[in-house]
Parts: C-alpha cells; structure tokens; sequence
C-alpha cells in the first residue's frame, strides 16, 4: 500500500510525455510476453494498463486519463476509419440482407437474454431483502441494462483480427456486424429510454422527443464521415507522395472526430464511414492509403489499450451488484451466442459464421460504459452508481476474455493467417522451405566442352561447382565464363575449377529466408548456394525468381481459400 501511495504521488509530477512513452514500451513488452504466451497483444496491453493504472500502482493517474480523452478519441477514429475500408459495397450487395438478419438477431436477442434474467435475479434480490426496489424500478433498469448489453466494441475484436491476418466468410461478418452493432444499440437504447422514463415517472419529453437523440447521432455521423470522404477524395487525386498522402488522411481524421464531437454525433460511426466512402469511391488507391495508417497506428494502439485498461478500477461491490454483475455477463454472452447463431441460420451463413460468430462478439466498451452514464441519470443514488459499477466491471471481464474468444472462433473457422503478404510470408519460412533441391549441378573435373554442353541445354544462368563429396567448392555463372573467355584463350585442358569463381555467400537450410534474402540484396546476387553446416555438401540453390513465384503461389492459395 506503501508503495502504491509513494509511486501514486510520483506519478503527478511525471511529465505526461514520459507517461506515454512509459505506456507504449511496456504495453508493446506485455503486447510480446502475452503474444509468446499464445494469447492476444491486447490483453498484454490492457493487463499493463492495470498495473500501472489506477487499480495498481497508479502511475498513470486519473487525471493523465481525462487528458488523454482527445487521444482516445482519435485512436478510436483511427481504428473505425479502418474497420470502414472492410466495408466494401460489393460485399454489401452479396451478403447486406445476411448481414442486417444477423445484426439484428444477435443485438435484440442479446437484449431480452439480459433483460429478463436482470429482471429475475433484482426480483430475487428483493426478495431476499438486498435490493430495495419497486417492479417498475427493477423492470426499467432491467431494460437498460439489455439495452446497453447489445453494443460490441469494435477496437479489440479488430486488434485481434489484424494480428493473425485472418480473412474469410467470418472476419467479413465480424467487420460488418461491429461496424454496425453500436448504431443499433444508439437506436435500442433511445426507444428504451423513453420506456424507462415512463417506469420511473422522469420522463421530460415525449418518446420521440427521446428517440430522436439516438437518430440525429447515427445519421449526423454519416453525413459528416461521407462529406468529409468526399473532400479526401478530391485531394487524393491530386497527390502521389506517400507523406502527403498519410498527413491528409490523418487531418482527415482529426476533422472528422473534431466535427462529431462539436456536432455531437458518432464520432466512431463518422470515422467509418469516411473509410467505407474512400474504399468503395477510390479504391485502386485507397489501398496504399490504408496501407499507410496501418503502418502508422501500432503505437496508437498500444497506448490507447494501456489507457482503456488503466482507467479500469478494481473496487469492492455490494453483494447484489455482484449478483446482477454476473448475471449482465452471463446474459450477455449467452444471448451474442444464441443470437449470432440464430440469425445466421435464418440467413442461410456458412457453417463457420453460424458456429463461431458469437464467440466474437463479447467485447465491449467506450458504447457500453458512455450509454451505462446516461442510464444512470434516470436512477439517482445508490442504484445510479450501480449501474455504472456493473457495466464497468464487466467490460473490465470481457475486454481480458473477449480476444482470446475471438481468436478461438477465427482458429476453428481456419482462417488464421490467410489475410497474409508476401514479406508477412517470408518471415515465418526458412530457406528449405523454398530452394531448388533439383539444380543442375557441375564437378570440378569437369571439361570446357562438356561444360558449354550443359550450358546449351539448361535454363540456368547459375551452376555450382562441387568436389567428389559434393561439397561446394565456386560457382560458374554465365555473365562470368564470358568474361573469362574474354581475357584468355580457350584451350581444351581447362577444367570447371579453372573457371569457377569465389562464393561470396551461402546459406544453410534452416536459415531464415528473410535473413537469405537480406544476403542476396546486399550482395546483388540472383541465386544463392544453400549447403549443409556440417559438412559443407551442397543441399540446393536459393533463387530469388523461385523465392517471388512459391511466395506468390502460396498468397494466392490463402486468399482463393478465404474467399
């Protein structure tokens, strides 16, 4: 507790760049240890925050919190401008109506699958004498609860996505449903409200007076997001310097969340839809543009997990908001799981998505807790703050649980790692995994003549040349015998060691292939003799046309696969 006081007092006069700094290093060593670990970087970043966040150790204070509220904002506007560059109308068109059946199955049944056991367990509550509560009460926070319940954090279902480079049938759903998910629970929670008014008689305008609030944010951020694409688009047009590029689609960003924030919209949805506007209106080019901010957004990331998981408190709660606690969570997850499947068998989904969908969607955040604070406006006091407390608590559950689920369904529905590039590829062979064993190999004894006849009836540019024990001993490639034979006459007693020249470099099999090809760039070699390190007996040869062609083969396989 000691420590805790004397590192919390510390804390206020660190500088709030040294803060972050201290917050993106160590989420990125939690990221790696929990990535080695098996289990998403997320959790790693989230697990920091805790640590050196208010539950702990209280390096990053509440207050560095409400500062950073700008930051958190822009790194959410980030990660929504993405998630809306997923979001193509082709997509759309093939598979809209199976999307809206599964969004709204999975959001109204996660909802009454809360609100009626919320509404049971306060009833039990009442009447083992915890709660003390009359049936409207009870049956209005009940319906606020299953209102809130039905939102899905896009952030860490997406930072898991990205992290096993899946594609598919269910990373498609998923990216439509999360992008779709928060503007369905604005609209649940507006029509709740004004039931809930009615029950606890606080009620100052009328039900579409409510209502309106919740439809004025969903289609004031989609005016904003598509004016503001529209602009990006016409600049884009004009530029090709990847500087440029990525400094007006960051301002691009910043005006977006600036706008929502002064015009009081969705400032998530907004940012959505400026990615959906310039991936469906540009989209040749909007792949390098995207290309670019997710270059760019790592250490966003990092520092906008490590503070969603420093501003998490850990405190003691009354027995009863335990209870209805777990029972939010329980509810919750059951009813994205029966939901998710219920709607995707109504609209006819793969097996994968039918399966394995709700498992990703338990995640929940910024949506759940800003909509759990307007909730609580209409319970003062005790059962106010309760509400708070129980949606808080539980997205501190689900936002530790909710990747490792997502990961658990994207690896079961096997499309883990077929959203891959030719350099992500790369990084995880090694040379064996894509040298030639079958090249044409020349000894050392070997005569002009017989030599310039393999050269007639081979392809190959580049031969090695080996002893009696096939070790290797020079290469001869074409560009050099000419050269030699240029400079001396030819003569019938010359030999293939006479006209080899030096290996400059060599790999052995289990090199790895990045480390191969750094080899051959450096030294501007198109092949590179693979060997053995004990005995130095030649295995293959490494070519980099052979490397681009099986690398290519194999991208290509992984994406004919997921679609």
């Amino acid at each position: 507790m000691y420590i805790q006081e004397m590192l919390a007092e510390v804390s206020l006069h660190l500088p709030a760049v040294l803060v972050v700094g201290l917050a993106i290093f160590f989420g990125t060593v939690g990221g790696r240890v929990f990535q080695k670990l098996r289990i998403p970087q997320v959790v790693g970043y989230i697990v920091i925050g805790l640590i050196i966040g208010q539950s702990f150790f209280k390096i990053i204070d509440h207050e560095t919190v409400e500062r950073m509220r700008s930051f958190n904002l822009f790194a959410l506007g980030i990660i929504g401008f993405l998630i809306g560059g997923e979001l193509k109308l082709e997509v759309f068109r093939k598979y809209g109506k199976q999307f809206l059946v599964i969004l709204l199955s999975e959001a109204l049944v996660t909802f009454a699958v809360v609100t009626v056991l919320s509404l049971l367990v306060c009833r039990a509550l009442v009447g083992f004498g915890l709660l003390e509560q009359s049936w409207s009460v009870t049956l209005a926070l009940s319906l606020m609860l299953g209102a809130i319940s039905s939102a899905t954090a896009p952030a860490a279902t997406v930072d898991v996505i990205w992290e096993y480079k899946t594609s598919g049938m269910l990373t498609r759903t998923i990216l439509a449903i999360v992008a779709l998910d928060d503007g369905l629970a604005l609209l649940l929670f507006g029509f709740v409200g004004s039931i809930a008014g009615v029950l606890t008689g606080q009620t100052d305008g009328g039900f579409l007076a409510t209502l309106a609030e919740p439809l004025y944010e969903i289609f004031g951020a989609v005016v904003v997001g598509f004016a503001t694409g529209v602009v990006l688009i016409l600049v884009l047009r004009f530029i090709e310097e990847e500087d440029k590029v990525l400094t007006f689609t960051l301002a691009s960003v910043m005006l977006i969340i600036g706008l929502s924030v002064a015009l009081k919209v969705d400032a998530i949805l907004a940012a959505m839809v400026l990615g959906a506007t310039i991936a469906n209106m540009l989209p040749r080019r909007s792949k390098a543009t995207f290309s670019l901010i997710e270059k760019f957004a790592p250490p966003i990331f990092v520092l906008f997990f490590v503070l969603v998981g420093a501003r998490l408190q850990v405190h003691s709660m009354p027995v009863w908001v335990i209870v209805l606690a777990a029972t939010y969570v329980v509810g919750r997850c059951t009813g994205k799981i029966t939901g998710a499947w219920f709607g995707a068998k109504v609209g006819k989904a793969v097996p994968a998505v039918r399966k394995y969908l709700g498992f990703c969607l338990f995640s929940q955040a910024g949506v759940a807790v800003g909509l759990s604070i307007l909730a609580s406006q209409r319970f003062p006091g005790e059962l106010g703050n309760a509400i708070i407390l129980i949606v808080t608590a539980t997205t501190f559950l689900v936002q530790i649980a909710g990747p490792p689920f997502v990961k658990y369904g994207l690896r079961k529905a096997g499309e883990m790692g077929r959203n891959i590039t030719e350099d992500d590829l790369m990084k995880t062979y090694k040379v064996q995994n894509v040298m030639d064993v079958e090249c044409d190999v020349i000894p050392q004894d070997t005569r002009i003549k017989e030599l310039l006849y393999a050269f007639s009836v081979s392809d190959h540019l580049f031969y090695p040349v080996v002893d009696a024990k096939k070790r290797l001993m020079g290469i001869i490639t074409i560009d050099g015998i000419k050269k030699t034979f240029a400079h001396q006459q030819t003569a019938d007693w010359l030999l293939a060691h006479d006209v080899m020249e030096p290996v400059r470099d060599k790999a052995q099999p289990d090199t790895p292939l990045t480390e191969a090809v750094h080899l051959m760039h450096r030294y501007q070699l198109d092949n590179l003799p693979v060997v053995d390190a004990d005995n130095g007996e030649l295995q293959g040869v490494l070519s980099s046309r052979s490397v681009k062609r099986k690398l290519g083969a194999e991208v290509l396989r992984r994406r004919e696969s997921a679609e």
